[in-house]
Formats: C-alpha cells, sequence, structure tokens
C-alpha cells in the first residue's frame, strides 16, 4: 500500500507538536486540512492512528507510520541536497540519549556537529533502559540504550560501558553510622535521577539491605551531582563526573560495605536500518566519542 508523503507528515507534525492546532501551524495549513489528512490516512488502514488526547499520541499502528513518515522525510531531504545542493537546509536527525552520556561522553559528538551546516540534532533525555521505546514508537532515528538486542527495523551496536561509583558525602555517612561502625541503610537517604532511576535500589537490593526510608529525585545531571555534594543522599555517580574536579566531586566517598562495588552499564548504539549518509556520519560521530567509554 502506497501512504501520500503529505498525509505522514500531518501524523508526524500531530505526534511531535501535540495538537492538530499546533501540527498546523507548523505546516502551514488549516488545523481543519490536517484533520482531513491524518483522518484519510486512518481511512485507508483501517485503524485509528492518533489518540486524540492532551498531547496527541500515536497508537501501535501510528507508531509505524511516524517511523516510515520520518524515515521519509530523512531520504527525501538526503536526495534534495544530492540534487540541489545549494537550495538544502538542515535535515532533523531526531536522537534518544540518557542523561548521564548527554553529560559526559556525548559531548564529543556534539563537538564534531557542531561542524555540520546540514543537520539539526533534536535529542531526547531518556533513561538508557527506556530509550529504545522512542526508536520503536518512531519518536528517534537512533538511541544511546542499555538494550543489546536490535529493535525491529533497527542495526545495533555495542560503545563500551558506562561505570558509575556508589558514592556518598562523609558528613551524611558519620550521621548515618552507629556506634559500631555499621551503616544504618535505613537512615541514609538516597538520590536518585526520576522514578525510572533503578540503579540504586538494585544496589540495595543485592546487598540484601531494606529499601532507604527517603528517596529523593533531581531530574538533572549537574543538579543531581550537586545533590550528592551538599549531602542530600547518597547515589550511583558515573566515573567521568567523579574525576571531575571542576565538579567539586572530590568531597565525595565510596560507600563503606565490602560487597558493594563499581557497576558497569552496558550502552549500545541502536539506529534505523536505512541507507542514509546523515544517519552514517552520525553514527561515526557517535563511535569516535564513545571510545572514552570503558571496554
Amino acid at each position: 500500500m502506497q501512504y501520500p508523503a503529505h498525509h505522514l507528515e500531518a501524523l508526524v507534525a500531530v505526534v511531535d507538536h501535540g495538537t492538530f492546532e499546533a501540527a498546523a501551524r507548523a505546516l502551514h495549513v488549516t488545523p481543519s486540512a490536517l484533520s482531513q489528512r491524518v483522518r484519510a490516512l486512518e481511512s485507508s488502514v483501517g485503524q485509528v492512528l492518533v489518540r486524540r488526547a492532551s498531547p496527541c499520541e500515536a497508537t501501535d499502528a501510528g507508531s509505524v507510520l511516524v517511523r516510515l513518515g520520518r524515515a521519509h522525510a530523512l531520504l527525501d531531504a538526503e536526495a534534495a541536497a544530492v540534487l540541489d545542493p545549494g537550495a538544502a537546509g538542515r535535515t532533523r536527525l531526531s536522537v534518544a540519549i540518557n542523561a548521564d552520556s548527554l553529560a559526559t561522553w556525548f559531548h564529543g559528538v556534539l563537538a564534531t556537529a557542531a561542524a555540520w551546516d546540514d543537520v539539526e540534532l533534536r535529542l531526547h533525555v531518556e533513561d538508557q533502559a527506556f530509550s529504545a521505546d522512542l526508536l520503536r514508537s518512531g519518536r528517534a532515528l537512533a538511541a544511546v540504550t542499555d538494550e543489546p538486542v536490535a529493535v525491529q527495523g533497527c542495526s545495533t551496536e555495542r560503545l563500551g560501558a558506562m561505570r558509575y561509583l556508589p558514592v556518598v558525602h562523609p558528613a551524611l555517612l558519620a550521621r548515618c553510622t552507629g556506634p559500631d561502625g555499621a551503616v544504618d541503610w535505613a537512615r541514609l537517604p538516597l538520590v536518585r535521577f526520576n522514578g525510572k532511576d533503578g540503579l540504586q535500589s538494585d544496589l540495595l537490593a543485592r546487598l540484601g539491605v531494606a529499601p532507604a526510608a527517603a528517596v529523593h529525585e533531581v531530574p538533572t545531571s549537574t543538579d543531581y551531582v550537586a545533590a550528592l555534594r551538599v549531602g542530600l543522599g547518597w547515589g550511583m555517580l558515573p566515573e567521568p563526573q567523579a574525576d571531575d574536579p571542576a565538579l567539586g566531586t572530590d568531597v565525595l566517598v565510596p560507600l563503606p560495605h565490602p560487597a558493594v562495588r563499581p557497576l558497569d552499564v552496558d550502552l549500545h548504539w541502536q539506529r534505523w536500518r536505512l541507507d542514509s549518509a546523515l544517519l552514517d556520519r552520525l553514527s561515526a560521530a557517535v563511535r569516535d566519542a564513545a571510545r572514552v567509554l570503558r571496554p
């Protein structure tokens, strides 16, 4: 079945912008015209493609066509650039990336991309355990993920491992240590990035320790480091940040437990299997920047 490009474009715009009105403004058409395009696409496949909620979201069937629409847009833009280089603009590349990678080794990718005049990066920050979901939904063309098995329609390659160190401020540790020198884990609060961040609770489970009584959430990378540095709680800190004197993390100390060890999280690069020079170039930049990760 052939799907008209302007119908796919309308579907992608609704998912990206969240409402039919915002999508219509982005495409410079009326909301009625845009709605007709989406309805025509739904009629052709015989399924609902968009959940009319706030914001609008693609259904499972809609996600398939969102991916198709993004692939068409990418390949069309590359073809136009080859045929008429003078008129070529920037092609959008959407990438899912976990916050810790974005705050550390992915800076190398940004530095490389700064020299590109034909690319517009759109980064979606998502936990490495969930970033592959953005590939499945069509919101991202590529992702840094901890999933080694390729999402359908994607290729995958291992980048290396991000090492996490369980650290704490010594003043907080002293307050939560008993006269016998044992840590009172029930009193020792922890800091996690958000509800999807399971690194700290996984460590406690491996130690056979009850969950912390206080669990703080600090959902930005730099502020997470600051929270650990001032003693809000203990947490798993990426090794590059633990070794960065500019962040002031030299005040932090390892958790004093004989079973506590650094945790290595394998990272993988997944991208759509498209014959795309731009995706190839982006993948090469990611591969090069990831050389700083542990083998």
